[in-house]
């Protein structure tokens, strides 16, 4: 690896609006006091975050590559140019843990490609945490993402995930557009297996945090307010 070259920094940030620094390691603080170049999904909470965590930063010294949806993927390798003249390059995530279920990982893929040296910096993963907390499979689990909206189209998948969960005795993770979490869990109460577990993740590290495994059955009579929050889903059907 040529050591004139920058460094590619992967820099997590907060799940919500809390102090940074009660769920962030200085490591974070200290990489982006020393770094001038961001990768960012949107300029403006990015600015804002980093204002948060170094005060003293100067703000118009900051260049930022904006990397998002409508960002054209014969761009991307423009991003990582500074790397190359030996400067450091931040992917600052949205939230949490760049290219975990967050954009990234095709700049990660560039950067390897380039043999730039990449750096993963430690962070809170809601899909780690969640997991943790679940009392499901931390050996055995997959991550799905989003499931399809179309109603017939959840339901198949749900089914699929439990059966998976109960072949391989694997936790299946998803996770919802925020503003149909009720919806989603709702779906899952009805169409699931009654006694298949099921665990809600809801505002992770956050002072509203709510945490609970239960089964489907049991979530039927929920009370708590998901709308809008940001949440994760854990499914598994035991043996």
């Amino acid at each position: 690896m040529t050591s004139s070259l920058g460094k590619l920094y992967l820099i997590p940030t907060t799940l919500g609006d809390n102090d940074p620094l009660e769920v962030l390691p200085i490591s974070v603080k200290n990489t982006i006091e020393t770094t001038s170049v961001f990768i960012v999904e949107n300029e403006k909470t990015a600015r804002r975050f980093i204002k948060r965590i170094s005060p003293n930063t100067k703000q118009a010294t900051l260049k930022m590559f904006h990397l998002n949806k409508f960002t054209e993927p014969s761009d991307m390798p423009s991003f990582l140019e500074p790397c190359l003249k030996g400067t450091n390059v931040g992917l600052l995530s949205e939230a949490g843990c760049p290219s975990v279920a967050d954009p990234g990982s095709d700049i990660v893929k560039i950067a390897h490609e380039q043999n730039i040296q990449v750096i993963p910096l430690v962070g809170p993963s809601s899909i780690l945490l969640a997991l943790m907390s679940s009392g499901m499979n931390g050996q055995g689990f997959s991550f799905n993402g989003y499931l399809p909206i179309d109603k017939n189209e959840r339901k198949q998948e749900l089914k699929r995930l439990e059966r998976l969960s109960f072949e391989h005795n694997q936790s299946q993770i998803f996770i919802e557009t925020p503003y149909r979490n009720n919806k989603m869990l709702e779906d899952i109460s009805n169409i699931l297996s009654k006694n298949t577990m099921v665990c809600v993740a809801c505002d992770i590290t956050l002072p509203t945090e709510f945490i609970k495994t239960k089964t489907a059955s049991e979530w039927t009579k929920n009370t708590e307010d998901l709308h809008k929050r940001p949440s994760i889903f854990i499914i598994h059907k035991r043996y």
